[in-house]
């Protein structure tokens, strides 16, 4: 494993009114694992994700990012620096083709701010949407390429959000919930290809409820409870820890 963090959270602390959603978490991400985070519902775990990409800003501590303080960044500044995440319901254009989908995807990472108009432009063989035909081949879709984004199953909509995401070219992704809803042959399929990522040396943070996923993937596993970090190590470690099989394993941790 690699021995350098890409991901530092010290003290981070989240209050919204008289909830505590998150209570002086410290938890450290190594640069090219897959770091998982589980518990419970209401643990803070999806506050915790708000918080990296500054949807909703911590009141205490801190988090550096490459060794940059995130604190106070825009989502658009963080996104920028190399952050990508992937929501529970995936965030695609429905009424566009996979490949403009993701065409769209690698020009905002190219030009920043821009206008849809500039897909007009973008025909077979410009290197966009070469570009855009590549990540959609890497996740599984390159038959797919001119079919409308709607008309997906939810499986293949968070692959081509997954291929999305590749066009932003980030070093850390950040997946919440990614095979919620999935039958477990999507499930399985989605596993292979963030295995098939993780190759490529990107760092994965994933929030998953499927104890099937956390303990094919992860390399790390942290455990959250009533926003706390109450348990963390490796999935053999976690599996076995009588805390955290009373405070949200139960029987999973004989599968």
């Amino acid at each position: 494993m690699p021995s350098s963090k890409i991901l530092e959270i010290r003290g981070v602390s989240k209050n919204f009114g008289g909830l505590r959603a998150l209570n002086d978490v410290n938890l450290s991400v190594e640069e090219g694992s897959i770091h998982a985070i589980i518990g419970p519902n209401g643990a803070g775990k999806s506050t915790l994700l708000n918080v990296l990409i500054g949807l909703v800003q911590a009141d205490h501590g801190a988090i550096f990012y490459a060794g940059e303080e995130l604190k106070g960044l825009s989502p658009h500044t963080i996104i920028q620096k190399g952050i990508a995440r992937v929501f529970q319901t995936p965030q695609i254009f429905p009424g566009l083709s996979l490949v403009e989908n993701v065409a769209i995807a690698a020009l905002a990472r190219r030009d920043g701010q821009f206008g849809l108009r500039v897909l007009e432009s973008l025909g077979p063989g410009h290197p966009i949407m070469d570009e855009a035909a590549e990540h959609l081949r890497e996740v599984g879709l390159a038959d797919w390429l001119d079919y409308e984004a709607q008309h997906l199953s939810r499986g293949d909509k968070r692959r081509l959000e997954l291929a999305l995401c590749l066009a932003a070219r980030p070093r850390l992704l950040l997946l919440d919930e990614p095979t919620a809803g999935m039958s477990r042959h999507d499930t399985n399929r989605t596993i292979d290809l963030l295995k098939h990522l993780s190759r490529k040396g990107m760092t994965k943070i994933v929030i998953e409820h499927d104890m099937h996923v956390v303990f094919s993937l992860s390399d790390r596993i942290s455990v959250l409870a009533q926003g706390t970090v109450i348990a963390e190590g490796r999935p053999e470690e976690v599996r076995a820890n009588p805390r955290v099989q009373e405070a949200y394993l139960g029987g999973a941790h004989r599968q």
